[in-house]
């Protein structure tokens, strides 16, 4: 057996309260995890549809996340791609425990029905491994720090921290500017957030960015392309 991942380290997992209805909350941001109204279906509305995928994907394409949370956006991917080989990194400082992403999930049937193999490799303290057609990696630590040091160019970013108003520094200027800078010709994001700091912040960074529809009752999310 492979033996728990010694980068997590005790403390660095996240604290957990649970709303009605099995919603989880971040202690740390008083910030739930997913929508109150169907977390896949923003999932597939934000993260997906704002980065023009499935119709995107080829082998090799390669997808960056910043908040890792329960795993709903990468199992709403792995759905989505069927037997085209992606490659997904997402940056997680506070990764939640196997048994509170359980839990989260079996709020979305769908997502549950695959997320099997994922959990049997998070409980084992797996943070890089192989789930049906994708290769994961999710690298634990605050995103300002090892974002930087990363040597990979992603071809669409899910912007996915705690909403800004509770965690501005996953959605600063510098950061914005790394997401950029690790982002491949042509690269995209989306985001739920559409504040306006976040968007100046990424248009500075050199993207182009747009404001559309958000999901459900939320007037607005945020997507963009690097530009030349």
């Amino acid at each position: 057996m492979t033996p728990p991942d010694q980068s997590v380290l005790p403390g660095q997992v996240a604290e957990i309260e649970w709303q009605a209805g099995g919603v989880p909350v971040a202690s740390r941001f008083d910030d739930p995890y997913f929508s109150l109204a169907d977390g896949l279906a923003e999932t597939r509305h934000v993260f997906l549809a704002g980065n023009d995928l499935p119709a995107r994907f080829r082998p090799g394409f390669h997808i960056a996340e910043l908040g890792f949370g329960t795993g709903l956006n990468m199992l709403a991917t792995l759905i989505a791609a069927g037997d085209v080989p992606l490659r997904y990194t997402s940056f997680e400082a506070w990764p939640m425990a196997a048994q509170d992403i359980a839990r989260a999930l079996a709020a979305f049937p769908e997502a549950a029905a695959v997320a099997g193999p994922f959990l049997d490799h998070w409980a084992a303290g797996r943070r890089h491994f192989s789930l049906g057609s994708l290769q994961v990696e999710v690298i634990v630590g605050d995103a300002r720090e090892t974002l930087p040091r990363w040597q990979g160019r992603a071809d669409a970013w899910y912007l996915d921290g705690f909403s800004p108003a509770k965690n501005p520094e996953l959605w600063s200027g510098d950061l914005m500017a790394e997401v950029a800078r690790h982002s491949a010709p042509g690269g995209t994001f989306a985001t739920y957030a559409a504040a306006g700091f976040v968007r100046r912040g990424l248009a500075a960074a050199g993207f182009a960015v747009e404001r559309r529809k958000g999901h459900g009752a939320k007037r607005h999310m945020s997507v963009g392309v690097l530009r030349p």
